[in-house]
């Protein structure tokens, strides 16, 4: 039975009493939050599996809860937004986001996003390789730790999904529409420029210059890869 536990955050209370109904059908354990200082009180005392976090909240929005979050955890986050414009959707997925939904939105879309992104595993076989080194990149897939030139890098949970899908695939390409259906889920309903976020986000982590990067490539017209060891 699954027993992980959402948090929602949001000050419309019908919305969230439907939403809560419908997770709870799933065999979701889940508690609620309607301003950001709530929300944050109940992401670092009950340790959620994932938060799903309106944008627009009464005293700190959901930008500055996500950006708070993230200095100290990296918990998936699921940001609701009532406009389309695309620059809530990028700055919500700069700040850490994992995925966006538009409101009105249907229940089970959310059930659908939140279940994707749980299910990922990094570890997808039994027959991956648990430490792999490329240069002075080194990834540990089995205690999810990376390290550049012996130095410990930090990483929210999905950058390491996506460098770890990588590293295990060295040398491959795969599209932005590829990496979406590995790392983020088949039923995952973003769109590519979450893949693009997600790169720079590694790039600036992890390369020397992050305008000339020496491990993650981009392959033109066709999408990214991780160099060979050489």
């Amino acid at each position: 039975m699954n027993k992980d536990l959402v948090l929602l955050v949001d000050d419309e209370k019908t919305l969230v009493k439907a939403l809560t109904f419908n997770l709870e059908k799933e065999n979701f354990r889940v508690e609620q939050a309607y301003d950001g200082e709530e929300a944050l009180q109940k992401v670092f005392t009950l340790a959620p599996d994932i938060v799903v976090l309106d944008l627009m909240l009464p005293g700190l929005d959901g930008f500055e809860v996500c950006r708070r979050i993230r200095k100290k955890l990296d918990v998936p986050i699921i940001m609701l937004t009532a406009r389309s414009e695309d620059i809530d959707k990028v700055l919500g997925l700069e700040l850490g986001a994992d995925d966006y939904l538009t409101k009105p939105f249907n229940a089970r879309e959310l059930v659908a996003r939140i279940k994707a992104i749980l299910r990922r595993s990094v570890v997808r076989n039994e027959s991956t390789k648990k430490l792999i080194q490329i240069g002075d990149l080194q990834v540990d897939l089995l205690q999810h730790r990376v390290r550049l030139r012996e130095q410990e890098i930090s990483l929210t949970s999905k950058e390491f999904a996506l460098l770890s899908f990588l590293v295990a695939n060295a040398g491959n390409v795969y599209s932005r529409e590829q990496l979406l259906e590995q790392v983020w889920g088949y039923d995952y309903y973003g769109d590519v420029r979450t893949v693009d976020v997600h790169i720079r986000h590694l790039r600036e982590k992890l390369e020397r210059d992050p305008g000339n990067p020496d491990y993650i490539l981009t392959v033109w017209g066709t999408g990214y890869k991780i160099r060979e060891d050489r």
